[in-house]
């Protein structure tokens, strides 16, 4: 279940979590940790199902965005820090070569222009509610929902600041990205089993 925990961090004076409290958690424990609107989020580390999904979808990314020189792929664990309240690690992240002053040393400033979660039980919710409705505020362009059980992937687009369901596909559909249109993905490619 995903563990949601909203307390007073007792060297401030706000109910809300900030990126100053989430640098001082620890990050060797194997428990994802996410700040969502000063909230902290926590789940446990992603199964082999869910690593073997992100492997291949990250391959195809990356050498489609690699040998056509849009910009850079990245993946979990990175933090995106969208605000001082709002520090998320998106599966998989893609920055245009437009965008790329956003990514630092030490992590993402601001909104990458495309980003994919791969749910699990654990992060159902903050997903497909929570992580959404961020992405949607802070104007990311494209969101990617995986659905590991259902072999499905669901790409919802930035249209007047709202998202839309654009694609909805099932294994062995081949889908494609519209801030990506040359990229096809074959779901049977990620979904391996």
């Amino acid at each position: 279940m995903n563990k949601i925990i909203t307390f007073s961090h007792p060297e401030t004076t706000s109910d809300l979590l900030t990126y100053d409290d989430y640098k001082t958690f620890p990050d060797n424990d194997g428990i994802r940790k996410e700040i969502i609107e000063g909230d902290l989020f926590m789940t446990p580390a992603p199964s082999t199902k869910h690593q073997s999904i992100l492997r291949e979808l990250s391959f195809l990314f990356y050498d489609f965005v690699k040998k056509n020189k849009l910009g850079e792929i990245l993946f979990a664990p990175c933090d995106v820090v969208l605000s001082r309240i709002n520090i998320v690690q998106p599966d998989l992240i893609f920055i245009s070569k437009k965008n790329l002053q956003i990514l630092t040393d030490l992590n993402v400033q601001g909104a990458p222009d495309l980003v994919v979660e791969i749910i699990s039980p654990s992060s159902k919710d903050a997903d497909q509610i929570y992580k959404k409705r961020i992405y949607e505020k802070f104007g990311i362009k494209e969101y990617w929902i995986v659905d590991p059980d259902e072999e499905t992937v669901e790409i919802w687009t930035l249209k007047n600041k709202k998202y839309h369901l654009a694609t909805k596909a099932k294994k062995p559909q081949i889908i494609k990205s519209r801030l990506l249109p040359e990229m096809k993905i074959d779901l049977s490619k990620i979904y391996l089993e």
